[in-house]
Order: C-alpha cells, then structure tokens, then sequence
C-alpha cells in the first residue's frame, strides 16, 4: 500500500504554468498506472491525465490537452503534472491517484479504477 501527497500548487495568474507533484511514500509506485483529477467547488471530480506503469501511454481530458504534460521519474517515485497556459476554469483541486491493480498496459480513465488517493492540492488560476 502506499500514500500519495500532492503538491506544487498556487495563485497564479491566468497564463502561467505550475508544475504539480504527486510523491509516494512506503512502496514504490513504479508499477501501477497513475492518473490525475481535479474537482472545482460544486462540481464533480473530473478526470484530468493518466500515465501507464511503464510510461509508454499518456492520456488527456480534451480540456487540457495540449497545455498539460503528465510524467512521472521511478527513481524519485513521484509523478508530474506540467500545466501550461492555465486558464481559470483549471481552477480546482489537483489530486494524484494510484491503479488498483499494478501492471496494466492500458491508460485507466475512470476514479473507480484508483484506490490510493492523495489529499490534493489546491490551483487557482486568477483572471
């Protein structure tokens, strides 16, 4: 089991990047896919990206492709997510989640899938 804690949120201004991190602490994540969601106030959870095990498949919500980059380095088990142009509706909170089931050649879309949650960290993009 491992414990996700998310950071390298902020107020920025619209525009601006920020670099989120998602670190793992007990086991390596280094097998199980990881995705990206976000949740603004009053809204559902949205799904964000999500990057196989091995790196060798990305995937991106319409809303952020193109801005967003998601990787992750092994050897720092930790996974990234490189937001460009931010625009304010990116406004929510960012939280990182582990696969349920380790190895999986497929990118994972769905929140039912993950069951390692980190507590998220909170973006705010100012017009």
């Amino acid at each position: 089991q491992v414990q996700l804690v998310e950071s390298g949120g902020g107020l920025v201004q619209a525009g601006a990047s920020l670099r989120l991190s998602c670190a793992a602490s007990g086991r390596t994540l280094s097998w199980y896919g990881m995705g990206w969601f976000r949740q603004a106030p009053g809204k559902e959870r949205e799904f964000v990206s999500a990057i196989t095990w091995s790196g060798g498949s990305t995937y991106y919500a319409d809303s952020v492709k193109g801005r967003f980059t998601i990787s992750r380095d092994n050897a720092k088990n930790t996974v990234y997510l490189s937001m460009n142009s931010l625009k304010p509706e990116d406004t929510a909170v960012y939280s990182c989640a582990a696969d349920r089931q380790r190895m999986r050649t497929r990118v994972v879309l769905t929140a039912n899938e993950y069951n390692y949650w980190g507590q998220g960290t909170q973006v705010t993009v100012s017009s």
